[in-house]
């Protein structure tokens, strides 16, 4: 039944994390070699100190809406995105990572966590037991499930 079913038994355990110090580089490096779109940041506890989101990395090429309103030429101009990725990649990815990201527990039912993503348009979350990254659940996990074991039984 749907309704037992828990993160835990859908999420992925084979979680690559990141730190704060790792580079804007190396993520995005990390990003295109597994075809993720993001990465739980821990600290040397392996506890969770932020997310990092292809969104956020894409986000951090771009100024503020302020910043394009007073002076749009110079981001229509390739060359001058081009320069900043170069800017960018020696920077911690802790300037760019969300921190107190949404997180769920192992225990929560899917379509809880499934209705959280929806609420909140987040694709994927990091599952956390005492304070740890034990996982990551995406909604195509939740929902391959649900659709699954609703039309395959």
């Amino acid at each position: 039944n749907q309704n037992n079913m828990k993160v835990r038994d859908v999420m992925a355990t084979d979680v690559i994390s990141l730190t704060k110090d790792t580079t804007y580089e190396e993520a995005v490096k990390k990003l295109l070699e597994n075809n993720y779109a993001g990465f739980p940041v821990i600290d040397d506890n392996d506890k969770l100190v932020g997310y990092l989101s292809e969104k956020d990395l894409f986000r951090a090429l771009y100024p503020s809406y302020g910043n394009y309103y007073n002076h749009p030429e110079s981001y229509t101009d390739p060359e001058s995105r081009e320069a900043k990725v170069n800017e960018l990649k020696d920077e911690p990815i802790s300037k760019f990572m969300t921190t107190n990201p949404i997180t769920v527990s192992p225990d929560l039912p899917i379509l809880s966590a499934g209705a959280i993503m929806l609420a909140h348009r987040v694709h994927k979350f990091p599952v956390v037991e005492h304070g740890r990254v034990i996982g990551v659940v995406s909604r195509e996990m939740i929902y391959h499930k649900i659709f699954d074991r609703a039309f395959n039984k």
